[in-house]
């Protein structure tokens, strides 16, 4: 931590790692306009997170996951190894079991969902800072699951929202058109759409509802 020559508190120091500038701006926006933190610098990929968190020494390093050029769990894997002061906390899109269990086998302190509210993101940076484990409630209980009932891959179950986005998919409806309907962007119905693939162990639309009415997600094959 560095004391805040404003106020001469001390601060938390943070590295931004994510391969949107836009999602960069914002949490920089976020944590520079609030107490307590500061934003040493941002990284697009693992690769130059591993080298920015040498030369700047942070406290937290906000890490996401699945990024070009170089993932969050290789870098998390690379910054435990080498014994690296910074605490790391997954913020990212993904929950499946798939992405999880690596990034806290690989060393994470933490792992929180970007839909995380402004609060809750400070409340678990502020944790992660003194080396305390945050996990979503919803990354909790996955990581519960696997481990008192491991499951196979392809046989995950999936949430009320990855079941009403399927079954528009099975009726023919567009990415756009399930938007429209969902009151979500199209961003989020393609995340929904590659959770429930994930889940489901397949690659494509029809796949997907082929397996789900196999398995009696959709009714009756």
């Amino acid at each position: 931590m560095t004391e805040d020559a404003a106020t001469g508190d001390t601060a938390i120091t943070l590295l931004i790692v994510d391969d949107h500038p836009v999602v960069r701006d914002g949490l920089r926006g976020m944590f520079e306009s609030a107490p307590g933190f500061r934003v040493l610098g941002e990284a697009s990929n693992g690769v130059e997170a591993l080298s920015l968190a040498a030369a700047l020494d942070p406290d937290v390093i906000l890490m996401d996951l699945r990024m070009p050029g170089g993932g969050g769990v290789a870098a998390i894997r690379a910054l435990t190894r080498t014994g690296a002061r910074a605490e790391v906390l997954v913020l990212t899109t993904y929950d499946t079991d798939s992405d999880t269990l690596p990034a806290i086998e690989a060393g994470a302190t933490g792992y929180l969902l970007k839909d995380a509210p402004r609060e809750e993101l400070f409340t678990a940076v502020r944790a992660a800072a003194q080396g305390r484990t945050v996990l979503s409630p919803a990354v909790a209980s996955r990581l519960v699951s696997a481990v008192r009932t491991p499951r196979a891959p392809g046989n995950e179950p999936l949430s009320a929202r990855e079941r009403e986005v399927l079954a528009l998919v099975a009726k023919g409806t567009s990415n756009r058109e399930i938007a429209r309907e969902l009151f979500i962007s199209e961003a989020t119905v393609k995340t929904h759409l590659t959770h429930l693939y994930a889940k489901l162990g397949v690659k494509d639309r029809a796949a997907a509802v082929a397996v789900a009415y196999e398995r009696g997600i959709l009714g009756e094959a």
